[in-house]
């Protein structure tokens, strides 16, 4: 799936958590739509609702929402459905989430267009909410389900909240289905936060600390009332947050269940560290938390980088290593395993069926490189043994972060780790991305030539991938460059124990650019915009004259230290 093309994501919660072949009847219809991807499945048990995720192009989304809605109000009868969590309906709600190339706006549209197919052909009174929302009121999903499924049949019959699409009555079968919400909305992400406590009381008192809304000013135990008569309320600590407290009989805890409507505003670890500083002053200790759904993978490093900073450590370790750090951080596997590949969104969505070098074992990468195949060659390697010269100069900037007698300098060495690992990661994308460009050139001399018109186009296409395939290299040069100015603070002012590796990083780096000047110098030859391949040739002879000084300087200040 690229990420080029318009996606939203849907996320559809419907009102049975407890029976696993209901669910996974209604989940089948999602894959039964070409070109949707079933990202996530998350039953609950005391809630009884089940939170569903899938990505893909608008129109098939919402083609894959319609079936599940009418497959759910087939197989769900709300007239017998109990659980924790407010619901109106077999599916309760049914937000859409613009994820790439996508307004809001259009989002809206389509959100729109979803929820009259509800209402017209499955005769299911509709909602629309957020975003999507025709009136002010209806903005907020708390007042489109106020009263819930048992207040249905009286709301159904004010004026005031005729569906926006579907039917206004109570029939046999709106007694069966229920209503639906409809939105679309910014990406949100469902977090609960366990206590060391059974107190649902308690934890809501927690839940209005912190969440935007807050509780009602009480005098003598009666709200205070404004001049129009409404109740008063005093503001809770975050804004963009929406939260209760509630007990779950599944794990024998009281939880705050949160909704972040904008982690850009509110981030996942602002709402933990803030609700275990309320609970602290309430008594209670916080012992985790709890992830409904997906997240985004942003959303993850910025917690390793917020507990991280809090340590006083460097934040240049490695992806895998911050997503350790943020499930530990916030007890994300407290209550159940944690895996990063079915939680974070983009590692869901990565394209596994294709080889890349970089994920293979240093043994296989070499069987590869020594195989028949012209690729990977000489500028693949360039790119990787740069990648490993950074990746040295990176590790002593992160021991130095760490070394006893330097915390007030912890901050200094992890800025340097930082834009290492930056050098690191565009070195590695570079290893498979010379590959490829060559992989083009070979695409453009299998062209047809049978016609002129074909001989034009095989000949603008060899041009075209000739000329990336000699713009990689220099990028190759250009980035292992750049990267050994970490190597060159690290010999200065780094732990001078590790002398010798931040060398090994110089001279790695060296080789990177030698490597990645001789394949754009033989490339560059083939190009028949000279102007194009001259300044190549010309860019890249300077950097190179300045790598070999660089390289002189390292050995001459090492040579001079030992």
């Amino acid at each position: 799936m690229k990420m080029n093309k318009q996606l939203i994501e849907c996320v559809p919660n419907i009102s049975e958590g407890r029976d696993q072949a209901k669910i996974k009847q209604i989940t089948d219809v999602v894959e039964t739509v070409e070109g949707v991807k079933l990202l996530d499945v998350d039953p609950g048990k005391a809630t009884n609702r089940t939170v569903i995720t899938f990505v893909g192009e608008p129109e098939n989304v919402i083609e894959a929402a319609f079936r599940l809605i009418k497959k759910a109000s087939e197989l769900i009868d709300m007239s017998k459905h109990s659980g924790e969590h407010p619901r109106f309906g077999a599916t309760d709600v049914c937000p859409l989430v613009p994820i790439s190339g996508i307004t809001m706006e259009e989002t809206v549209t389509y959100a729109h267009k979803l929820a009259k197919r509800i209402g017209e052909e499955l005769s299911i009174p509709t909602y629309c909410y957020e975003n999507a929302a025709q009136e002010p009121k209806r903005k907020n999903l708390a007042n489109c389900r106020s009263g819930e499924y048992e207040g249905l049949k009286e709301k159904l019959t004010n004026p005031e909240w005729k569906p926006d699409f579907g039917p206004a009555e109570f029939n046999s079968k709106v007694k069966t289905t229920g209503a639906t919400a409809v939105s679309a909305r910014d990406f949100l992400i469902a977090y609960n936060i366990n206590l060391n406590s059974t107190s649902t009381r308690r934890a809501n008192a927690i839940a209005f600390d912190i969440r935007e809304a807050g509780r009602n000013k009480m005098e003598n135990g009666k709200p205070v009332l404004d001049q129009n008569g409404e109740p008063i309320r005093i503001p809770g600590k975050l804004k963009a947050v929406k939260g209760i407290g509630w007990f779950i009989d599944e794990y024998g805890i009281a939880q705050i269940s949160y909704n972040l409507t904008n982690i850009s505003i509110t981030s996942m670890h602002v709402a933990f560290d803030e609700t275990c500083k309320a609970a602290t002053k309430r008594g209670l200790r916080v012992t985790g938390s709890e992830l409904i759904g997906l997240i985004p993978l942003k959303a993850m490093l910025d917690a390793a980088d917020y507990f991280l900073i809090k340590q006083q450590r460097s934040l240049g370790c490695s992806e895998s290593e911050k997503i350790k750090i943020a499930i530990k951080s916030l007890g994300l596997d407290e209550l159940k395993p944690f895996n990063p590949e079915e939680k974070i969104i983009e590692y869901i969505l990565e394209d596994k069926s294709t080889k890349k070098l970089v994920d293979l074992s240093l043994t296989d990468f070499a069987n590869e490189t020594a195989g028949e195949s012209m690729a990977p060659g000489g500028g693949s390697i360039s790119a990787y043994v740069g990648s490993l010269g950074v990746a040295l100069g990176t590790m002593v900037a992160n021991l130095s972060s760490h070394k006893a007698g330097w915390d007030d300098r912890w901050e200094e060495f992890s800025n340097w780790a930082v834009k290492g690992k930056s050098y690191k990661n565009k070195l590695m994308f570079l290893v498979d991305e010379d590959t490829n460009a060559f992989n083009k050139i070979i695409d453009g001399f299998r062209m047809p030539k049978g016609t002129e018109e074909e001989q034009k186009l095989r000949a603008e296409a060899i041009e075209n991938a000739t000329k990336y395939a000699t713009e990689v290299p220099f990028k190759v040069m250009e980035t292992a460059f750049q990267s050994m100015e970490v190597m060159q603070a690290m010999l200065k002012d780094g732990m001078q124990t590790s002398l010798s590796d931040a060398g090994v990083g110089i001279l790695c780096a060296k080789a990177a650019v030698t490597g990645a000047y001789f394949n754009v110098k033989i490339n560059a030859k083939d190009i028949k915009d000279r102007t194009f391949a001259d300044d190549l040739l010309k860019r890249g002879e300077e950097i190179y004259l300045r790598t070999v000084e660089i390289e002189q300087e390292t050995i001459n200040y090492i040579n001079s230290k030992m």
